[in-house]
């Protein structure tokens, strides 16, 4: 199964691999399993990002684009893969002005050992740049063929509509698609983004599509979950989250899938959203979430979810 990206060229799967734990919770032969898996399954569209692993403790960053090279250079799969990276959060490649643009997609080129990135996002908003500026210089990477398409992360409403007038008004490519923080526990997405992807047929392309996994349903008050990102989980245990969980778990029952292939499902039933991004440290949760791609949930079932996360 695939799916298209509207204003693009890109087919992609309906679950796209996250891989900000690349180099992380998932060493290089951990991803490598991930990854082969992931293709194995039909699997095609990776995610990553310069600035990825330089907050961890011993790292600097690139790491995770640096795993996801070797990995297609060893399996020689780069022409079957759609492959986004960002650029503006690094701090040894801030912002989104020219010269870094070209200097960073350079540099992920290098680390990612591909002539294109199909994907190239701006991975946070610039305020100090002009738009006309980082326009620009995206543009002049997809006319030079290292870039195909270019879109927008964490990105507000004004912003991003300002965004796609500077390219309208000046014939500069345009942002394709949005990367929000978008789940059943974050909805914001939903009051001014939503309308405006919809009206510039963009694409949502969600991260933390499980909440930092808490949507995964491991995490109770009574249960002690082994994982990196366990706090940052923890903190949506509230009477809401509970009632999400809830629903989730026995909507999963119901058609013998986990809480996560539920909650990415919920995702991709949403308007304008075409493939969620979720991350997977090894072959058993990537295994759970691979479910998602085939299943469809009920009316009755989206409404349930919608009424137990508002």
């Amino acid at each position: 199964m695939r799916i298209s990206l509207p204003g693009t060229d890109l087919s992609v799967h309906p679950l796209c691999l996250g891989g900000n734990v690349f180099g992380w919770s998932a060493d290089a032969k951990g991803s490598f399993d991930v990854l082969d898996d992931y293709t194995g399954a039909g699997g095609n569209f990776i995610d990553t990002a310069d600035s990825y692993m330089w907050r961890m403790p011993g790292k600097s960053g690139g790491e995770s684009e640096r795993i996801l090279g070797d990995w297609m250079a060893k399996r020689g799969n780069r022409e079957n893969i759609v492959l986004a990276t960002k650029v503006g959060s690094w701090p040894q490649r801030p912002g989104l002005t020219a010269a870094n643009i070209k200097a960073a997609a350079d540099d992920s080129l290098r680390r990612l050992r591909t002539e294109h990135i199909d994907l190239y996002y701006a991975h946070r908003d610039d305020p100090d740049t002009p738009l006309e500026e980082t326009m620009g210089a995206f543009d002049v990477l997809v006319r030079a063929g290292k870039v195909r398409h270019v879109a927008a992360s964490n990105y507000q409403a004004p912003r991003l509509a300002e965004a796609l007038a500077v390219s309208e008004q000046a014939g500069l490519t345009r942002f394709v698609a949005l990367q929000p923080h978008y789940n059943l526990m974050e909805r914001d997405y939903e009051h001014d983004l939503a309308p405006l992807l919809v009206e510039h047929n963009m694409s949502c392309l969600p991260y933390y599509g499980l909440a930092k996994g808490f949507l995964t349903g491991k995490y109770r008050a009574d249960t002690e979950v082994d994982s990196v990102r366990s706090e940052g989980a923890r903190e949506y245990l509230t009477d809401r989250g509970r009632r999400v969980l809830a629903e989730l778990t026995d909507v999963a029952e119901r058609h013998g899938v986990s809480p996560a292939a539920v909650a990415l499902a919920w995702l991709s039933a949403q308007p304008t959203v075409c493939t969620p991004i979720a991350s997977a440290r090894n072959r058993a949760q990537l295994a759970d979430l691979l479910r998602m791609a085939e299943l469809k949930l009920d009316a009755g079932e989206l409404d349930r979810l919608n009424t137990a996360s508002a």
